[in-house]
């Protein structure tokens, strides 16, 4: 049995917590496949872990006995979920979704001290994508506290490997989210018309999706978007407030906002790892590894292989952006791409519009995140803000 075999490496090392980045950066040029009980087999290279992604077959996505819909599906029933759940990201949609994205960011930016120090993870990148994500899913305010709570008690039992917590948690989110759902279908045609409401009406082949598999879709939406988001915006801006010429070329030349968010992203990864379980025997790097194994793809490793990237931290606005694995890559790539994307950009745009520059904090340096988690745990950081603030116009970055 895999567990029987000996530990090349402690993910939750005070080592690793302190530096993930730079304990996978050795872990690739050293054992690029490892072994650990608490992650199983972890890939750390970019070649590898893009053979996974694109061999459904061989590396399965169906790695819990709970329903999760459709990231713990394989195709043909994946492809059934994924036709009716990729709509609710497509153009039309995210067109839709634009001005009320960015009114939630203009009053967030219109909250930034004009001269003064701000903790930008709390008060700012979590505000955003709890605000972001209640506001896409038609919720009300009162939910914010509870799902930020929510989130924070999800990532510690994650990072304890505490199953029955794991359990707790995501019980005490789908009575948040089945209380929704009753109450959508007591209030029947007065329902508002948002995704939450639409899903209740989606079909699957012939039949209307359960209960269960909405709150799945749900919880599958929201984990995303509340960790990552927040994440993301912290590791931009932290990335851009020791840079202050990037910061800006990017206020003069708002079109390379879209690339340069993808970009300080693959040097610093807002979402940590995934998982698969393989269906077969395998070798990979030369472990040979049994069917039925669970792999952990560190995408904070992948998309900083000197092999793939060359210096993995030299920023460049000239790469191949097939080659950034932050949205994922084959059948599974990331549904919700285009959301994260539009909600990037916009946040982006009103921060950089809202200041004249914004640095860290002397005597006061940030605290990283521990996984599962990427990006800060605090970030503060120095704000000089323009005296009268001006959004941008819905087109800019496009």
């Amino acid at each position: 049995m895999s567990q029987d075999r000996p530990q090349d490496w402690n993910p939750r090392a005070t080592s690793v917590i302190d530096d993930q980045i730079g304990a996978y950066d050795a872990l690739r040029r050293e054992c690029p496949v490892a072994f650990s009980d608490y992650l199983q087999w972890s890939l750390f290279r970019h070649d590898d872990v893009l053979r996974v992604l694109h061999d459904h077959e061989t590396f399965s996505n169906v790695v819990s006995s709970h329903v999760a819909v459709p990231n713990g599906m394989d195709p043909p029933e994946h492809t059934l979920f994924r036709q009716m759940i990729d709509p609710y990201f497509g153009p039309s949609a995210m067109t839709q979704f634009e001005p009320v994205c960015r009114e939630v960011a203009v009053n967030l930016a219109m909250r930034l001290p004009m001269r003064g120090e701000a903790e930008l993870i709390r008060d700012f990148a979590q505000d955003y994508a709890l605000q972001i994500q209640c506001a896409f899913m038609g919720w009300p305010l009162n939910l914010h506290e509870p799902l930020r709570d929510w989130t924070r008690r999800n990532q510690e039992a994650t990072l304890a490997g505490d199953r029955e917590a794991m359990v707790a948690v995501a019980s005490q989110f789908d009575g948040y989210i089945r209380d929704l759902l009753r109450a959508r279908l007591i209030e029947g045609a007065n329902a508002s018309d948002d995704p939450t409401t639409r899903l209740l009406h989606e079909q699957v082949g012939s039949r209307l999706i359960s209960e269960e598999e909405i709150v799945s879709i749900i919880r599958n939406w929201t984990v995303g978007e509340l960790a990552t988001i927040s994440a993301c915006v912290g590791i931009i801006l932290g990335y851009l407030a020791q840079r202050p010429s990037l910061q800006s070329r990017l206020r003069s030349q708002p079109e390379h906002l879209p690339t340069a968010i993808d970009e300080i992203l693959r040097i610093d990864a807002p979402l940590i790892a995934n998982r698969r379980r393989t269906t077969r025997p395998v070798e990979i790097g030369g472990r040979k590894i049994d069917a039925g194994e669970r792999l952990t793809l560190i995408w904070a490793s992948a998309n900083r292989d000197e092999a793939k990237f060359g210096d993995p931290d030299a920023f460049r606005l000239d790469r191949n952006p097939g080659d950034n694995l932050l949205y994922g890559a084959g059948v599974h790539v990331c549904p919700g791409a285009p959301l994260a994307r539009l909600e990037l950009r916009i946040i982006l745009e009103e921060f950089l519009a809202r200041t004249q520059s914004f640095s860290l904090v002397k005597d006061k340096p940030p605290v990283r995140a521990a996984y599962p988690s990427g990006g800060f745990a605090t970030l503060p950081l120095w704000v000089d803000a323009t005296p009268a603030t001006a959004s941008t116009s819905p087109d800019a970055g496009n």
